[in-house]
């Protein structure tokens, strides 16, 4: 089913998982992927790798058992950066072969030595998706505190209405650690007429390192409330990311309360984090038990 037409019918929750790297097996990430489908979620969405052919064949692979195995919606990542169209068509017939119709289509992190061939943007990226008709529903990435990349909130909100005009059907939000910022960014929203549905996206932090390489590599602030518990908790691991965990439930259960469209969990292939999720927001009535 099209993930636009479940936001169109209600709000929604999702959850998210890597394809397996270096010592994973492929049947770990299949396991982790049904432990996760038990909470019942609208979709799970399934990252992707690019300039390689190992995880971005698990992509299709993991995306394609989370449908036929578990009855789940799928989310496909794709990245852009250094593909070809070809590459990309491939790709996309794959996944429709599959039976996957939702993809999530992003621009991609730099690295060195992977550059633009076919596409500058991830708005060309829709752009180029689009032609593959209705039937494959477009999902797009957007920044509440603007991309990390773009000289201004205004110049990353100019570019997430380019997105809406080239097709996207809704958008999926990077992390965020005050629910603040994200209300703030969709009245923003409503100001620059993108009136695509928005999926609010939750990852909880598991360590102090960990918060600090987050919000380095996407420019996430890290707001004082946080600063504060990790200060409470002191150094041990286990109460680092079990004061993550109990945070991010609190900003699920905020988020669900003020109507947000949907809310996106990334787990980081936990299903022990998908599973708080799911309790705290059948505990304030937003899920069914």
């Amino acid at each position: 089913m099209r993930i636009a037409d479940k936001l169109a019918a209600r709000q929604t929750y999702s959850l998210e998982i890597f394809p397996p790297k270096g010592e994973m097996p492929l049947e770990d990430a299949y396991q982790i992927s049904g432990e996760m489908a038990r909470t019942s979620p609208d979709w799970i969405s399934v990252t992707y790798s690019a300039g390689g052919t190992g995880n971005r064949l698990n992509t299709a692979k993991i995306a394609a058992s989370i449908e036929r195995d578990f009855g789940t919606t799928a989310l496909a990542h794709l990245t852009c950066l250094g593909a070809t169209c070809a590459d990309v068509d491939a790709y996309i017939g794959e996944l429709m072969h599959q039976g996957v119709q939702n993809v999530l289509a992003l621009r991609g992190d730099r690295r060195p030595g992977v550059g633009e061939v076919d596409f500058v943007h991830a708005s060309d990226l829709v752009a180029h998706l689009r032609t593959f008709g209705p039937d494959l529903c477009i999902g797009a990435a957007c920044y509440p505190e603007g991309h990390v990349e773009a000289e201004s909130l205004e110049s990353s909100m100019e570019a997430l209405a380019i997105k809406q005009d080239a097709g996207a059907d809704f958008l999926v939000s990077q992390l965020f650690f005050d629910n603040e910022t994200f209300y703030r960014f969709r009245e923003l929203c409503l100001r620059h007429r993108i009136k695509l549905p928005i999926v609010a996206g939750i990852m909880p932090f598991t360590s102090v390192k960990q918060i600090q390489r987050m919000a380095f590599n996407c420019g996430a602030s890290i707001p004082a409330q946080v600063v504060k518990r990790l200060v409470r908790v002191g150094d041990d691991p286990a109460d680092q990311a079990k004061a993550g965990v109990e945070y991010a439930c609190e900003q699920l259960v905020d988020l669900a309360a003020n109507g947000v469209d949907g809310l996106h969990v990334y787990s980081i292939n936990h299903p022990e984090i998908a599973l708080a999720a799911h309790d705290a927001l059948v505990g304030c009535g937003y899920l069914g038990a």
